[in-house]
């Protein structure tokens, strides 16, 4: 289990590539992107592809090579396999089957984005991504308004500004941070209250654009009774 780099190629770590050049196969998420990865690095490997339509079966196909003595490292677009990305299912049939699962630990969106929130944690909660249908958003929102700690999701840009609006509707006036493109060249952090996020992607005072993480603050303490 490879965490690959985020975006910027230079935080991969020495390890990884270790493991990369070792390694008879690599699975991954999406090829063309592994294939950006492996070429910058001049590492030349056979690929396959294992993702979230294809997993049942080639998890099976891939625990059939193990078996015959071949190691396998699979990698996804961004971080880590298994962490809102294909890759549990393929730990858990290969521990079945009692063949050694490693982790090769990488960068990551999650702690990336609670360091630079400037929130206390611990504790948090991550979400990942919120369901696609609003009122399903909704409903998903409110369960997790009972949670008395800092809340990470993921976000698509074409999703972001009315994400944003549910949650402040939903979580009321919590101080917030959006986080994009992080590592990358664009990078860009946001800090306001969620209604003034959410007032500012529907404006698009920032390109909503790239890759999102979504860092909300704790809610406010209960008053002091008496």
């Amino acid at each position: 289990m490879c965490g690959s780099p985020i975006g910027n190629l230079q935080d991969v770590t020495l390890r990884l590539l270790e493991v990369l050049r070792r390694v008879d196969l690599v699975a991954s998420e999406d090829t063309r992107r592994t294939l950006q990865l492996l070429t910058h690095f001049d590492i030349h490997k056979p690929l396959v592809s294992y993702h979230e339509h294809n997993a049942r079966w080639q998890a099976r196909r891939l625990v059939a090579r193990m078996r015959q003595g071949e190691q396998v490292a699979l990698v996804t677009d961004a971080g880590m396999p298994a962490i809102s990305d294909p890759g549990a299912e393929l730990v858990e049939l290969a521990a079945r089957e009692g063949i050694p699962v490693s982790v090769v630990p990488g960068p990551s969106a999650v702690t990336a984005a609670l360091a630079v929130s400037g929130f206390p944690v611990p504790p948090f909660f991550v979400e990942g991504f919120l369901p696609r249908k609003a009122a399903q958003r909704r409903r998903r929102l409110a369960q997790l308004r009972e949670l008395d700690c800092v809340l990470v999701f993921f976000e698509a840009p074409h999703r972001l500004a009315e994400a944003l609006l549910d949650m402040a509707q939903t979580l009321g006036e919590r101080p917030a941070v959006v986080a994009r493109e992080l590592t990358k060249l664009h990078e860009a952090v946001y800090r306001a209250s969620l209604p003034e996020l959410a007032r500012q992607a529907r404006e698009q005072r920032w390109p909503v654009r790239g890759e999102f993480t979504v860092v909300v603050g704790p809610p406010p303490p209960l008053p002091e009774a008496g």
